[in-house]
Formats: C-alpha cells, structure tokens, sequence
C-alpha cells in the first residue's frame, strides 16, 4: 500500500535498527532510532543500486518527496546518473562561489596587497567593502553588465564625491581585468564606461593633494613603493625639493653639493638660475643614491642606459602603479602640495614659497627679488617642510603640527 500523511506521520522508531516504509517508483520513508525520518530514493543505474536521499519529514512532505521522485525519474530516463547530477550541481554552486565579484575582488586585492602599502591596501579594500561589494559583490563576475557597474558607481557619484567614484572606477577595472585574465569571465565590462561618468572638474592646475591628512596618507603609500632604487629614490625627493618633474629627472651630480646641501640649476621655465636648498632628509636620500649612480651624469639615469635621465614618466608611472588616481595627484602635484600647505599651515610668506617654486616674483618696484638674499629663509623652509613631512607621516594620521610664522 502507498503511504499517506498520516501514516508518515504516525511512523514510529524501533530500538537498535532503522526502518523502511515503501511508497512506489523506489521511493520510501526511512525512520532512524532517534526517530529522525529521511526520504530515500532506492533505483539502478549502469546495473548498480544506488540510493539518494530526498529531504526530511517533516520539512519535505509526501507530495514534494514523490515529485521529487518523478523528476530523478526523468533524468534516468535520460540517461542521467541523478547522483552524478547532483555532485555537478554542488560543484558548480562552489565555483559560482569562487567566482563573484566579492571573492575576485579579494582575491586580487591579496595579490595586490604584496605590492602597496599596508595603509593604502586598506584604503582599497575599504572603499570596495564600503561602496561596491554591498551591491554586487554577490554576483557572479561574468554575469554583471556594465549598466550594473554604471548604477554602483552612479550611486557614488550621486553623494558629490567625484574623486571617490573615479576611484572606484579604477579598482573595478582592475578586478575584472584579474578577473579575465584568470579566466572567470571574458570581458573588462568596466571599459565600457568611459565617458558615462560625470568628468572631474576642470582646472587649469595640475591634479594634487592639497588636504594634509590625505597628504600624509600619500606619503606613507610612497613609503610603501616596491619598484626600482632609482624610481623609489626619485619618488621619494620629489616632495622633499617640490622642483618640476623635467628638472628632477634631468638632476645632475655636477649640480649638487652634499657638503653644502645645496643644487643648484637653470629652472626650465625662465631659463634662469635657481638654487634648491637640500633638508637632511634630501641630503640622506642621495647620499644613498650617489653610491648607486654617483659614478654617472644623472642622479636618476635611465634604466637602459647611464647616459640618459630616466624617463619623464617614471614618477607619474610609480603613482600609478600605487594606485593613484591620474585625476587626484600628478608628479607636478607635489608644487601645489607644497605652495598650499606650506602657505596654510606652516604659515610661510607667499613671496617666499613662490620664489622656492622658481616662480618670477616681483618687488614692489617691479623689480624681481634676488633669490640668492633669500637662502638663508628658503633653507629654513625646506628644513621645516621636510620635518612637517615626516609628521604627516606619523602612523596615527591624527597629528598635524602647526610650526610658527616663519
């Protein structure tokens, strides 16, 4: 006889064995001891016996249990292992759990991790974790479109924080470019979003950090650059002597003095001498670097031949390798950097900035001011602006030392 509610319902365990009430089509209810109750499945495949369990009573009812014996039954008729269908059914709910978004995005990010700072890998991972998994990181990495990507970042856009949403822009681009070259979908949707975004406000400067903690937050990520000596070396003066990126790359041992700290040079711009004065900071930083090229023309040469300076992309090249938006901070950055903050928060006389920048500045009278009367204050600044540097890079974040009126 079939088996009905009430006879399911009512089945009893006995002591020490489990058993078997039969429905049809192989189906049956099997009772355990501890009176738990399991739908089982008993048919042949490839002339063996196999079983394969269909759910528990009371969460599967008789009905769901014999539907659920017709559809193994269809698949048999096919010619289908319902067993065998069920491990490839689990394995591939496993791999689409390797394969969205969230586990890509990690999985790149730890790849990415070895190479950036710890600082800046968090700030990554943050902004991710904060503005994009929440919404797709569940989906599958080949199934998201890029009007899905679009909305995300549309979303990120709409709170008026361009910069943030160019950002995110950039890491979804290289999650998906991982993403493809690892074979878990076929295209960087994220390419297809250029110019769907509100493009960043246009000024007539150069993009740069002009807020001091996220300054600070630079320089420790700069701190964290894993590239060549030279490279390293270059990008970490480039702040120290805020000098245009052509002049720095182009440095000459001929043009500076360690024992004076001093470099001196024609400034690009007006052709005319310019004299950097050197912090203990930036005479560290080549004496370092003097052991490695000093025997050359350039403090910086090039990486395929000594006798040319390395290339005027290099250091915008290093940035973006750190991950540094192109729209938030440019070699050329480091100037306006250093002309703001050094105005506002060490409080330093403009004149005095504009002439370390090898700006013409004027007089009154309209004559231009002698830089050379002015060394002795413009070494005191570099001084202090390198100092205010290694502040900014204080762990913490939090401190910010406001030095006096120069």
């Amino acid at each position: 006889m079939l088996l009905t509610d009430v006879k399911v319902r009512n089945a009893k365990p006995q002591p020490g064995k489990s058993v078997r009430l039969y429905d049809q089509r192989g189906l049956y209810l099997e009772v355990a001891p501890s009176g738990g109750k399991w739908w089982r499945l008993k048919y042949r495949f490839a002339d063996k016996e196999k079983r394969i369990s269909l759910g528990t009573f009371p969460d599967t009812s008789l009905k769901t249990a014999r539907d659920r014996t017709d559809e193994a039954r269809k698949l048999l008729a096919n010619g289908v292992d319902p067993s065998q269908q069920r491990q490839s059914a689990k394995a591939a709910m496993a791999d689409e759990g390797k394969n969205t978004f969230s586990s890509v995005a990690h999985e790149w990010h730890q790849k990415r991790s070895d190479v950036l700072a710890p600082a800046h890998a968090a700030r990554i991972w943050r902004l991710l974790e904060r503005d994009v998994l929440p919404f797709i990181g569940g989906r599958p990495v080949s199934q998201i479109e890029a009007p899905e990507l679009l909305s995300v970042l549309q979303r990120i856009e709409g709170r008026g924080v361009r910069v943030t949403t160019r950002r995110a822009l950039v890491y979804c681009r290289m999650v998906f470019a991982y993403a493809v070259a690892c074979g878990r979908c076929k295209r960087n949707v994220a390419t297809d979003l250029r110019g769907a975004l509100a493009p960043a406000v246009r000024t007539e400067n150069f993009p740069a950090i002009t807020d001091a903690r996220e300054f600070g937050n630079l320089l420790r990520t700069m701190d964290g650059y894993k590239g060549t000596f030279v490279v390293e070396s270059a990008l970490k003066l480039a702040p120290l002597v805020v000098v245009r990126p052509g002049e720095l790359r182009k440095a000459r041992w001929a043009d500076i003095d360690l024992d004076t700290a001093t470099w001196s040079f024609l400034a690009s711009k007006t052709n005319t001498p310019h004299v950097v004065p050197l912090s203990k900071q930036a005479v560290a930083i080549l004496t370092k670097v003097r052991k490695v090229t000093g025997a050359g023309e350039y403090v910086f040469p090039s990486a395929r031949s000594s006798k040319r300076p390395m290339s005027d992309a290099a250091v915008l090249a290093a940035l973006r390798r750190m991950e540094v938006p192109a729209d938030v901070m440019v070699g050329h950055g480091f100037r306006s950097s250093f002309r703001t903050l050094a105005s506002e928060i060490l409080r330093f006389k403009p004149e005095l900035l504009e002439m370390q920048l090898a700006h013409q500045v004027k007089n009154p009278l309209g004559r231009a001011y002698d830089r050379a009367e002015f060394l002795p204050e413009r070494r005191k600044l570099m001084q202090r602006w390198s100092d205010y540097l290694d502040n900014l890079k204080d762990d913490s974040g939090q401190r910010v030392i406001v030095f006096g009126a120069a």
